[in-house]
This record gives structure tokens, C-alpha cells and sequence, in this order.
């Protein structure tokens, strides 16, 4: 009799366990059935998976205790009604390392039926989530293949006091046409920043991801952040560092870099090669070559 009870208490936990990979396999990072429909049809959908992951939870043996999602509302900046064929996309990122583009986590592709805010929510598999490491939400709206709107802030979640909720609030996208591939992808040495060369013991370098993210080192610390091209404009925002001591030749190096970044209006590949960082009115802030 007692085996029985043991036999059936695993089976329990064994047909909990299924139901969960197969409601989750399907939501984190951007399976089959991820796309979940935005209006009072999401919202039956999205209360249908809640109930799911509810009802699992209440099994015997928590067979769902690892089960996670991440909640919110996206909604743009714009008073102007989205054209119908739409559709959010949600990505859940770690953005620890400064020297590498974020890796994503989880992700949700959300067909919008009706105008903003649209709900979200974005299941993720809580044993990709490592202590001391920093994560955050990325939004977009594209239509017809375009992307129309995009956050441009960082939204940390996952950390103390954030919470399982957020608001998300995108932005009009300056151009949906890619960056000239003469300019991203690569990596970016500076010889001259401000008006001074660089110190030879201190690289100071740049790279601009395919993804709109910005990366590098000003000689000491790694930097990372955002940035918008639209034809030969280029802006950069949302820049952070790490905030290590530096001896001050460098931290100064450092500084006119940032400066220089944070000033950057247009850029210019000059016909040696060299990529040039300018200003609203034309003036060199910049120049980095290949390495």
C-alpha cells in the first residue's frame, strides 16, 4: 500500500512537471506559441496561461516552483493610432558585461489587435538568472516588417525592489533602415580624441552593434549604452561605465572620450578609412581607425 502511495505521489509530480515544459516551451524565447494576441482575446489567452501556471503550482511536490514570467504594458510616447498588422516584441536580456552585446534571456512576439497599451507577458526559465548579474526589458513595435517604435532606456528588472511588473514606453524609431555596415560590426581604435592624441598605453575603442547597442573602453573601464543613425546622423544615450580607479592620464583620456560621445552629432568615414565623430556644427571630436 505504501509503495502505491509513493508510486502515485511521483506520477503526480511527473504529470505536473509536463504540463509546465509544455505551457513554457512554447513562451520562452519565442517558441510556437508565443505570439499571444494583444485586446480582450489576450486577455483570455493570458489568463488561460495564468490559470495554467496557477493550477500547476497548487500540484503535489511544486512541480512548478521554477515556473516565472515577467509582466507589464507597453505603450508609445505618440498620440496617434497604430495601424492594423502590428506586433510587440519583448526581450528579457542580460546586460552585465559591458564588452559584449546583451544576451538574451527570453523573448515574446505579441500580435496587436486594437491600440496601446498592449499587456504582455514573458515566461522565463528562472535558472537562467544569475545572482550579481544585471538584466532588463527591450520593447519594439514593428509594422510591416519595420520598426516604428523601440524603448530607449534601460528597464532593469530582476533585482531587489523592482518587482514582477513594468511599464514600458517606447519611443518613434529616428530611421527603420539598418546602419551603413561601413559603420557597425567592427571595432574602433582611437588616435585622437578632443584634440589630443591618445596614450599609448591606454586603447580607448568603440564598437556599434547591429542591435542599436554601443560598446567599448575609454583606456580603463568598459563602457556600454545606445545609440540612433539616420543617414549621417549619430547620437548616443543611455551611456553607463564600469568605475574603476584609473591613473589620471587615463581617467582624463576617459573623459574627453565620454565627452566626445556625448556631443557626437554626425560621423564621417574619411576616404583613408578612418571613422570621424563630429559635432552639430561639423567640428572633429574624434577619429578612430581599424585595428
Amino acid at each position: 500500500m505504501r509503495h502505491a502511495l509513493m508510486q502515485r505521489k511521483s506520477d503526480d509530480r511527473s504529470s505536473a512537471s509536463s504540463l509546465w515544459h509544455r505551457a513554457a516551451a512554447n513562451c520562452i524565447d519565442g517558441g510556437p506559441a508565443s505570439a499571444m494576441r494583444a485586446g480582450p482575446v489576450g486577455e483570455r489567452e493570458s489568463m488561460h496561461r495564468r490559470d495554467i501556471i496557477l493550477l500547476a503550482l497548487a500540484l503535489p511536490g511544486g512541480a512548478l516552483a521554477q515556473a516565472a514570467a515577467l509582466r507589464g504594458t507597453a505603450t508609445i510616447r505618440e498620440r496617434m493610432a497604430l495601424p492594423p498588422g502590428g506586433t510587440l516584441a519583448v526581450e528579457l536580456l542580460d546586460i552585465s558585461r559591458a564588452d559584449a552585446p546583451a544576451e538574451r534571456i527570453a523573448s515574446v512576439r505579441i500580435p496587436i489587435e486594437g491600440q496601446v497599451p498592449i499587456g504582455f507577458v514573458l515566461p522565463y526559465d528562472p535558472a537562467r538568472i544569475l545572482p550579481g548579474r544585471s538584466y532588463s526589458l527591450r520593447a519594439a513595435i514593428e509594422i510591416d516588417g519595420q520598426i516604428w517604435f523601440r524603448t530607449d532606456t534601460i528597464h532593469r528588472v530582476l533585482q531587489p525592489g523592482a518587482g514582477d511588473t513594468v511599464e514600458l514606453r517606447l519611443v518613434r524609431a529616428a530611421d527603420p533602415r539598418p546602419a551603413s555596415p561601413a559603420l557597425t560590426g567592427r571595432e574602433w581604435v582611437a588616435e585622437e580624441i578632443g584634440g589630443k592624441g591618445v596614450l599609448d598605453r591606454a586603447r580607448s575603442t568603440l564598437t556599434l552593434a547591429e542591435d542599436g547597442r554601443a560598446h567599448g573602453s575609454g583606456g580603463c573601464n568598459r563602457f556600454t549604452g545606445g545609440y540612433e543613425v539616420k543617414g549621417d546622423h549619430l547620437t548616443f544615450s543611455q551611456m553607463g561605465s564600469t568605475m574603476m580607479a584609473c591613473e589620471p592620464p587615463v581617467g582624463e583620456q576617459e573623459q574627453r572620450l565620454h565627452q566626445a560621445l556625448g556631443a557626437a552629432r554626425r560621423w564621417r568615414i574619411a576616404p583613408e578609412g578612418r571613422l570621424l565623430l563630429l559635432d552639430a556644427e561639423g567640428k572633429v571630436l574624434a577619429r578612430f581607425a581599424r585595428p
